[in-house]
């Protein structure tokens, strides 16, 4: 098109297709998969999880507790990690909830379990 305008610029060609409305591509339904809803879960379903953190000070560890319900997030950083200081955590979170936490995910880290020779034991 330079050849038979010239002082046609990328800009302003830019411009006068969006005048006319024709400066993108249709949009193809097809292309873009369903949206999905976000599953719903009753009041008292959380994810747990466990993160090491670099600090200044050295290495700690970052106990993370999400309700799924209402994204209400707690929070515990410890210098250990262990079934002793996840236990700990459990216990804090179930004092600052006020109501009834009847399930917890987590991702089976060894804080969480039994190691399998006493698996018959309470979980």
């Amino acid at each position: 098109m330079q050849a038979t305008i010239p002082h046609l610029t990328r800009s302003s060609l830019h411009r006068c297709l969006q005048r006319r409305g024709i400066s993108r591509l249709p949009e193809v339904e097809a292309d873009r998969p369903a949206k999905k809803k976000f599953k719903t879960y009753p009041i008292g379903y959380f994810h747990i999880d466990i993160a090491e953190v670099q600090t200044a000070e050295g290495k700690l560890y970052l106990y993370v507790g999400i309700h799924r319900t209402s994204k209400f997030a707690f929070v515990q950083m410890t210098r250990k990690t262990g079934r002793t200081s996840a236990s700990a955590f459990l216990s804090a979170l179930v004092a600052a909830v006020p109501y009834k936490i009847h399930t917890v995910l987590a991702d089976n880290g060894i804080q969480f379990t039994f190691p399998p020779r006493s698996r018959h034991g309470p979980r």
